[in-house]
């Protein structure tokens, strides 16, 4: 596994997306599109004012430097906007895995076509230079609109977990598990995601 890489600043393409380093002056614009608790209602935490942004900000980062995870900020290039966040997370070393999650998109941006394109992205970097042997993704047992949209990305189902996190409201929900290992990689980065290779 490349893991020195995630030290690195990677920046991610296609013809539809790219993904920066979320630690860039940009992320200011997030300001434009993350005030929306549809957003946030399956996240744990709602950002609704200036001081939530910059708590959001400020942890995301944070995370990143104590190697818990890996934020990007994502550019629709149709429009050249900051379309929302996504992130490699649970970043664990010795089992050569991570989860790709935490990700949401400002409202205009949900339905296009750019979660595929990213996706696409993050997991072909994730298996081809990085090195992870799985990708696992996870989605609110009642969220079924990010369900039907990692099973659109061809990944398995694997079960419910149970009280897996406190949302915002302090509620206990349960979270669907679906992975992606590196045997998988190969087949559906041409069958799913032929027009991004």
């Amino acid at each position: 596994m490349n893991t020195s890489i995630l030290k690195t600043n990677i920046t991610l393409e296609n013809e539809r997306v790219l993904l920066i380093p979320f630690e860039n002056i940009r992320n200011i614009e997030l300001k434009e599109i993350i005030y929306n608790n549809e957003i946030w209602k399956y996240m744990g935490m709602y950002v609704k004012d200036e001081t939530d942004f910059e708590n959001y900000i400020e942890n995301t980062i944070k995370q990143k430097e104590a190697g818990i995870c890996y934020p990007f900020l994502i550019i629709d290039k149709q429009t050249n906007k900051i379309a929302g966040s996504t992130r490699y997370g649970y970043l664990n070393i010795a089992s050569q895995k991570c989860e790709i999650g935490w990700t949401w998109y400002g409202t205009a941006f949900q339905g296009t076509g750019l979660n595929k394109a990213c996706k696409h992205e993050l997991l072909n970097f994730g298996f081809e230079h990085i090195g992870f042997r799985r990708i696992q993704f996870s989605a609110d047992l009642e969220n079924l609109k990010s369900q039907r949209a990692i099973e659109k990305l061809g990944a398995k189902k694997e079960g419910i977990f149970r009280n897996n996190y406190i949302d915002a409201d302090g509620k206990s929900k349960d979270d669907v598990y679906y992975s992606i290992i590196s045997k998988d990689w190969k087949e559906l980065k041409c069958s799913n995601f032929s027009e991004f290779n």
